[in-house]
């Protein structure tokens, strides 16, 4: 992807802002939107948003059973799932 096909002035976003929109939504691209020269911010679609906070909340999991690993709060296999077996029993499902 060219850069000079996602860099947009705001005035471009401001003079054609459905066309924007669509092109972010439905060619699953984004477009980075500068203000005098900076880029300031990104227009993306609703999908590639979804799945970036997806993603970031699959690793934050991860850093944290990592770091939970580390400070050796865990408990080995069998004991999670005989936890877990005796929580349904106690709750009768």
């Amino acid at each position: 992807m060219k850069l000079s096909q996602i860099i947009k002035p705001i005035s471009y976003l401001k003079s054609r802002t459905a066309e924007a929109v669509r092109s972010a939504s439905e060619n699953r691209r984004h477009l980075v939107i500068t203000q005098h020269g900076e880029a300031k911010a990104v227009l993306q679609g609703i999908r590639e948003y979804e799945q970036t906070q997806e993603t970031l909340a699959l690793l934050k999991m991860l850093a944290q059973s990592s770091d939970s690993r580390r400070d050796g709060k865990h408990k080995p296999l069998h004991k999670a799932f005989s936890d877990i077996r005796r929580r349904i029993r106690e709750k009768g499902v």
